[in-house]
């Protein structure tokens, strides 16, 4: 299932782009995530997402598929192990961002493939999960953002 979102910070493209490139800083930012081990290009973790009446932990591990620093284009691929027999998830979110006004416009656009229970849910839940995820997201970005100014 495809999940798109767009959003705005008060940020130069560059340092946000540099934020969201800090696998160890920005992955600390996705709630309910914890970032165990990370270098420039990879990290592995986990992730616990409350879908309807199932809260699922996955630990897994990502990695950049592609990164263009110049044209600030990333695709990130992460690949979870739901705990307890709940499924596996697999996610590859492509980020595009582009100065806007005096801020930093952020495109992303999520493949997401989720197996076992919480497959049953449609894009509907996802969508909304996602949403309220990505505004906790992003309240987060923000907040780095401006103490690194």
């Amino acid at each position: 299932m495809e999940l798109h979102h767009t959003f705005t910070v008060a940020a130069s493209p560059e340092r946000t782009w540099e934020l969201l490139t800090d696998l160890g800083q920005v992955g600390g930012c996705f709630p309910g995530a914890k970032v165990t081990s990370f270098d420039e290009d990879n990290f592995e973790g986990e992730v616990k997402v409350k879908l309807g009446p199932i809260a699922v932990t996955y630990q897994g591990k990502g990695r950049f598929l592609e990164r263009d620093d110049e044209a600030r284009h990333a695709k990130i691929e992460g690949v979870g192990r739901g705990l307890r027999g709940l499924g596996n998830a697999t996610a590859v979110a492509t980020l595009d961002l582009s100065g806007e006004g005096e801020g930093t416009k952020v495109d992303v656009i999520t493949d997401l493939s989720i197996t076992g229970k919480p497959a049953q849910f449609g894009r509907g839940v996802m969508q909304s999960v996602s949403d309220k995820l990505l505004g906790q997201f992003v309240a987060c970005l923000e907040s780095k953002l401006t103490e690194g100014a």
